[in-house]
């Protein structure tokens, strides 16, 4: 006799969501090695006197 397809469809979906699960520590982890710090000098932005914003800081006159 065969095995109930509600049993095997258990198992495929468990399966999935365990595959999923591991992809998502996986970019994460990804993401982690990535990153290039955040430190505060690295996410300050500055306004140039033409309202632009700019990643250096303005000269001093």
């Amino acid at each position: 006799m065969a095995k109930s397809q509600a049993t095997f469809m258990k198992k495929q979906l468990e399966k999935n969501r365990q595959k999923k699960k591991e992809d998502k520590e996986q970019r994460k982890l990804e993401r982690k090695q990535n990153s290039n710090g955040g430190d505060l000098e690295n996410m300050m932005a500055y306004v140039n006197e033409f309202g632009e914003i700019t990643d250096t800081p303005p000269e001093k006159k």
